[in-house]
C-alpha cells in the first residue's frame, strides 16, 4: 500500500496512457472510486468497474490514441494546493483541474460554474 493512494492511481492512469495500454486496476477506496467516476463523466475514461475491492478502469480511446494526453499531480501529502473559483477561472489553456470541493470531486469547469473552490488534486490534458 502506498502513502498517497490517489496519487498512485492517477500516475497509473498516466503511465497506461503513455504506454497506450487500455486498462488499469487498483485496490479501491471511496476517494479513488469518486475520482474515477468524475474522469468517466468528463470523457477521459470509458468504463469503471468494481470487482471484489478492486477498481478496474478502461481508458477512453479516440483515433487509436488515449484521450488523456498527460496527467500531472498538483497536491501531494507534504504540500496541499488550494484554489478558489476566481483563481480557477483565471487559468487558461486546454487542461482541466481535478478538484475536491465541499460538494464532492469535480472538474474545474463544473467547479467554476458552481462557484466552488477546493484542493487541486491534478491537472489533466
Amino acid at each position: 500500500m502506498t502513502n498517497y493512494p490517489i496519487g498512485d492511481f492517477l500516475i497509473r492512469i498516466n503511465n497506461a496512457a503513455l504506454a497506450k495500454s487500455g486498462e488499469v486496476s487498483m485496490p479501491s477506496t471511496k476517494l479513488i472510486a469518486d475520482v474515477a467516476k468524475t474522469l468517466e463523466k468528463s470523457g477521459y475514461l470509458s468504463e469503471v468497474k468494481q470487482e471484489k475491492g478492486v477498481l478496474v478502469v478502461k481508458l477512453a480511446i479516440k483515433r487509436k490514441e488515449p484521450v488523456i494526453m498527460r496527467l500531472k499531480l498538483i497536491s501531494r501529502p507534504g504540500l496541499r494546493i488550494y484554489m478558489g473559483a476566481d483563481e480557477l477561472g483565471k487559468k487558461r489553456g486546454p487542461s482541466k483541474f481535478l478538484i475536491t470541493t465541499p460538494k464532492g470531486i469535480m472538474m474545474s469547469d463544473a467547479a467554476i460554474k458552481n462557484r466552488l473552490g477546493g484542493e487541486v488534486i491534478a491537472e489533466v490534458w
